[in-house]
């Protein structure tokens, strides 16, 4: 036998270092096992004791060893930071611990094992392979909360994972769906709503949310699945907002119920809120609100019981108290004042030499346009209504220092001046009915109905003024009457409309502008209503003239008439779609991206957005007209929320830059509509730069959107903008129109009027106020035609879309009251935790107030409590019985 080996012998060239190698690989472990204290090294002597005895025969032993185990890990996994040190230790043996699963016959035990391995696979599993959720499936099914919140969150993604291949596959999924409604109960008891919220839309069942909302929660689950449905497709969005209707339905949050059923544009969801309140200030709120949505709605019995609080409810309903509080608004800021266009151009501001004034038609138009917008809605102004007296005044004589259609423009301008104001506009007008000078009844019939824009009337006088000369013989009369009843009624769906309107659009003698007009008012009327028999009638029409010269302008007022009936109707428009494909191909593919565009506005659909970009990259050989609605149905459908309306801005940097020349003139128009009322500093300079394009067309559009953006804001950036664009198109009758009518839209109101279609804190879309600026916008696809030529009164259907950017605090007795409110810009608190400021970089004003777009108002005193939660327009305020002065 050898001798054993000297220790400390250095022989064998060395075989020392090899020692003192293996001496190393032999301590390391050790030294790691020094590394944790006395309780860790007891904890993991533990676990591989409780591992031994869990393949121990004896079932008593194995019990034993599984409760203690899972006792341990329970009490290390209750509040996660790090990888607690049970499963650290247990990593080696979870293949063991699985082996042992396998070979176990079904008992208890093997649940219960099964258990632990699901939370032993939140940190060991591979990949992909959801063992947590199987083991789980297996185990015993005891409080899901127990292991942790971590634990809870890994399973609920493991089920979205594996609810999509059941789908596939067509397995039963009630295993799945038991385990879902856990889940949610859990994270709805641990604040953790939005996560909840997602599980269920991930398994497509929000039903089981109306069981686990309490009242401390619900304001924050409805939040978010009101912002979460901006981006699910349709009907999935639908389904969203419906759970949500139902949840403030269940704790009497009727505003926001309220609300909700105007997003779904829901009538049957707003009778229910009229009928569960029973509180009649609450419905004076909730009246405001429809008022301002600008929808036609009538209260029945079943709603509101006594007769006469039925009237004064639907009074407000009707609108008829909107012009008193924007006086009370604009004496408050003191700007009552009427100003000339000459205040506005500030011509003294520019360092150049005029020479004499030559005054030309097109300027005293210009100018009929800016008084109008400027002085809209106050009832006096010093260029129409001003100082005259009832007969000849100085109304008549500008109205005689414009030509032609120019008189039409001058006379309707009446109406904008006295908007919302029916008697004070009605009796200024009365004189013009029945004038010789056609025009000038032309202007009359249109200006009655700018009067009535947004205003509903029991006696409907706009209707018995204009209703008899819809068939005049004079085509400029039939059309300011037929203009006229589009904007008084726009919204109603009045069939007394429609029965006189159809027939002018199957009258073969009828003219082309009255036949275009006449369908254009019948989609206003008919806004967002789906009405088969107007989209018949107007695609007879469109049949009818199928041959007639696709170049003429007004053409493109029939499709625009059919696509505002879908307005927002997202799927409802297919079946009109596949019969346009019957039309001739100019108009087809006009019509197509006109629907596309309409059905989808507001809904923030990428998929659309992606298949009109497609439109825009094309290089057609021949002209095309249709790529211009294409390029502002981009951004119609993107304009709803803040991410989309970003990415659309840069998508249509890049069609500027490689689009054809008629998508180049129609950019500045979507870039106008996105950000109408809002003069964002990038899109102000990228029009800016349009605006001296070289393309006169270009620059035309690009000014008239500066005046979009900053319509009714006052801008000081684009009033400098705009002064230096006058001096620069002095030569240019035409450029010079457009900068004008800028400057008048800059100026809208005194900056007192806003044109943005969304209001509640930009959750609703009014379907009017959209509809008078999509049509603008279409006809200044073609200005030289329409804005440029002998239809400049087209420009007036943006009355549809003014409505005061104020908030006026009212007592329970609908009388003006002063209070203080902060006023900052909103913050989007959506899913945060605790209870976070709406509101950042505040002042404090007494109301009434402004409000910028982006800005939000809160109350500053607890002293009255707002019957809405959101501070827009009109709000009821009830004292607080709680308040005590300090």
């Amino acid at each position: 036998m050898a001798p054993a080996p000297d220790p400390n012998s250095s022989v064998g060239g060395g075989g020392g270092a090899k020692r003192d190698q293996a001496s190393t690989k032999v301590k390391a472990p050790k030294k790691k096992e020094e590394d944790l204290s006395e309780e860790d090294l007891e904890l993991k002597q533990n676990l591989e004791l409780y591992v031994k005895r869990v393949q121990d025969p004896n079932p008593e032993l194995q019990k034993t060893a599984l409760e203690s185990m899972s006792q341990e890990i329970r009490a290390s996994t209750s509040s996660m930071t790090s990888v607690p040190m049970p499963l650290k230790f247990l990593r080696p043996h979870y293949g063991t611990l699985k082996d042992c699963h396998q070979k176990m016959a079904e008992s208890d035990l093997k649940k219960l094992l099964a258990d632990i391995l699901s939370v032993l696979a939140l940190t060991m599993s591979a990949e992909g392979e959801r063992e947590s959720l199987g083991y789980r499936l297996a185990g015993s099914g005891g409080d899901i909360g127990s292991w942790g919140h971590e634990y809870v969150r890994n399973l609920a993604g493991e089920v979205a994972v594996e609810y999509t291949i059941r789908q596939v596959q067509e397995s039963s999924m009630m295993d799945l769906m038991d385990l879902v409604r856990q889940i949610v109960a859990f994270h709805m008891k641990h604040n953790a709503e939005t996560e909840a919220v997602d599980l269920l839309m991930e398994v497509e069942d929000l039903d089981p949310l109306l069981d686990h909302v309490g009242r401390t929660n619900f304001r924050r689950t409805c939040n978010y699945l009101t912002s979460a449905a901006k981006y699910r497709p349709w009907p999935d969005d639908m389904v969203a907002l419906d759970i949500a209707y139902m949840i403030y339905m269940k704790f009497k949050a009727y505003p926001n119920a309220l609300q909700i059923a105007l997003l779904l544009d829901n009538m049957q969801y707003v009778k229910k809120v009229f009928t569960s309140c029973t509180n009649l200030l609450r419905k004076k709120q909730f009246c405001y609100m429809i008022s301002r949505h600008g929808i036609t709605f009538n209260l029945d019995p079943e709603m509101v019981e006594d007769k006469d609080d039925r009237s004064m409810l639907q009074e407000i309903v009707n609108n008829i108290k909107l012009n008193e509080g924007y006086l009370t608004l604009a004496r408050d800021i003191d700007v009552m004042e009427a100003k000339r266009p000459e205040d506005i151009y500030k011509a003294h501001l520019l360092n150049v030499r005029s020479g004499p004034v030559v005054e030309s038609a097109k300027q005293n138009l210009a100018a009929t346009f800016v008084n109008a917008f400027v002085n809209a809605g106050f009832g006096q102004d010093k260029l129409m209504a001003g100082t005259s007296d009832s007969t000849s005044g100085s109304a008549g004589n500008w109205i005689f220092r414009n030509k032609d259609d120019g008189k039409t423009s001058a006379t309707a301008s009446l109406g904008m001046i006295y908007l919302w104001d029916v008697e004070g506009g009605l009796a200024q007008l009365d004189k013009y009915y029945d004038i010789s000078d056609k025009p000038v009844r032309a202007g009359a019939l249109l200006g009655v109905g700018i009067v009535n824009c947004g205003i509903k009337s029991d006696c409907d006088p706009a209707l018995a003024l204009i209703g008899e000369y819809t068939d005049n013989e004079d085509s400029s009369v039939r059309i300011g009457a037929i203009m006229g009843i589009g904007i008084a009624y726009a919204g109603s769906q009045n069939d007394q409309i429609k029965s006189s309107l159809s027939p002018i659009l199957n009258d073969e003698k009828a003219p082309l502008d009255v036949v275009a007009f006449a369908a254009l008012s019948l989609g206003m009327v008919y806004v967002g209503s789906c009405n088969d028999e107007v989209a018949q009638s107007i695609m007879f029409a469109l049949m009818d003239r199928n041959s007639a010269e696709p170049g003429e302008a007004l053409v493109r007022f029939l499709p625009l008439g059919l696509g505002l009936l879908y307005l927002g109707k997202q799927e409802s428009v297919e079946a009109t779609a596949e019969i346009s494909k019957t039309l001739c191909e100019k108009i087809r593919n006009y019509c197509k991206m006109t629907l596309l565009s309409c059905a989808y506005a507001g809904t923030g659909n990428v998929l659309k957005v992606q298949e009109l970009l497609a439109q825009c990259g094309e290089h057609p050989e021949k002209d095309t007209i249709h790529q211009g609605p294409a390029v502002l149905g981009v951004a119609m459908i993107a304009m709803s929320e803040e991410l989309g309306r970003d990415m659309a801005i840069r998508s249509l940097e890049h069609v500027l830059q490689y689009g054809e020349q008629n998508i180049r003139r129609a950019v500045p128009l979507a870039l106008g509509l996105l950000c109408i009322s809002n003069p964002k500093m990038n899109v102000m300079d990228t029009l800016s730069r349009l605006s001296h394009d070289t393309d006169s067309e270009v620059a035309m559009t690009a000014t008239i959107s500066l005046g979009l953006i900053g319509a009714g804001t006052n801008n000081a950036r684009i009033a400098g903008m705009l002064r230096n664009l006058s001096s620069y198109n002095e030569q240019h009758a035409r450029l010079l129109f457009c900068v004008r009518i800028a400057q008048g839209l800059l100026h809208m109101g005194k900056g007192l009027l806003t044109l943005n279609p969304f209001h509640s804190d930009r959750v609703l879309l009014s379907p009017t106020a959209l509809a008078g600026i999509v049509t603008l916008l279409h006809a200044c696809l073609d200005m030289k035609s329409i804005i440029l030529g002998k239809y400049h009164y087209v420009l007036y259907f943006l009355a549809l879309a003014m409505q005061p950017r104020m908030m006026l605090t009212v007592d329970e007795n609908l009388k003006p009251i002063s209070v203080p409110v902060r006023v900052g810009q909103a913050v989007d608190v959506v899913g945060q935790a605790g209870r976070p400021r709406t509101i950042t970089g505040f002042q404090t004003y007494e109301t009434p107030v402004l409000l910028a777009a982006g800005e939000r108002a809160e109350l500053a005193t607890d002293k009255y409590i707002p019957l809405s939660p959101i501070l827009e327009g009109f709000v009821i305020l009830r004292e607080n019985p709680n308040y005590r002065e300090e």
